[in-house]
C-alpha cells in the first residue's frame, strides 16, 4: 500500500463535502477505530457511501429517517470484504470522533484519522478486515512521523459512556500482533 498525495493508491476513492482543513495540516496523531453498519446490523450496499456524501434516502428504510440529516464522515471504510473505501484526505479533518478527549486534547477529528470497520460491536469482524487494517495502519504509521502504534484507539476510548465501538467483538491483541 501506498499514500500519495494523501490519498491511499489501493481505495476506491468517493470524495465526501463532510471535512474540513485541519487547524494544523500536519497535526495527525491518533487512530480511531470505527464499526458502522446500514441499516443496522445489515452489511453490504452503498448505504455507508450514500450517508458519508449526504445521499442517503430517508424513505429506504426506517431508520435512515433517524439519520439521513447527519453531516458526519470517516477517512476509511474497511467493509467486510476488505474492499478499502476512502472519503476524506488524510491531511484533512473527517468528522467521525464527534465530542471526543485523547490524552487531554478535546475534539479528537482535529488531529487523528478515523476508520470504519463495517460491522457491528457484537459481531466478529472478518479476518480480511483485520489484515486490511494492519496494513493501512502500517501505511499510515510510515507516512505521517506523529502516528504511534500507542496511539491506535477505538471510539469507545475517546468518547467514553457515549460510544461502544469497535466493541466487544474487535480483537486488539489479533489486530496488534499485525503490526
Amino acid at each position: 500500500m501506498k499514500i500519495e498525495n494523501h490519498w491511499l493508491t489501493q481505495a476506491i476513492i468517493v470524495p465526501t463535502p463532510n471535512c474540513d482543513e485541519r487547524l494544523i495540516e500536519t497535526d495527525i496523531s491518533l487512530i480511531v477505530v470505527h464499526c458502522i453498519s446500514l441499516p443496522p446490523n445489515q452489511f453490504g450496499g452503498q448505504y455507508i457511501d450514500q450517508l458519508f456524501c449526504n445521499q442517503l434516502d430517508p424513505d429506504e428504510h426506517p431508520y435512515f429517517k433517524e439519520v439521513h440529516q447527519l453531516k458526519v464522515s470517516a477517512h476509511l471504510l474497511i467493509k467486510r470484504s476488505g474492499e478499502i473505501t476512502q472519503y476524506v484526505a488524510f491531511n484533512k479533518r473527517a468528522w467521525h470522533a464527534g465530542k471526543s478527549e485523547y490524552k487531554g486534547r478535546q475534539k479528537c477529528n482535529d488531529f487523528s484519522i478515523g476508520i470504519e470497520l463495517e460491522g457491528i460491536e457484537t459481531q466478529e469482524y472478518t479476518d480480511v478486515q483485520y489484515q486490511q487494517l494492519a496494513f493501512v495502519c502500517k501505511t499510515l504509521l510510515l507516512h505521517y512521523p506523529g502516528l504511534s502504534t500507542k496511539d491506535i484507539v477505538g471510539h469507545s476510548n475517546i468518547a467514553p459512556g457515549r460510544k461502544i465501538d469497535p466493541g466487544e467483538s474487535f480483537h486488539w491483541d489479533n489486530f496488534l500482533s499485525k503490526l
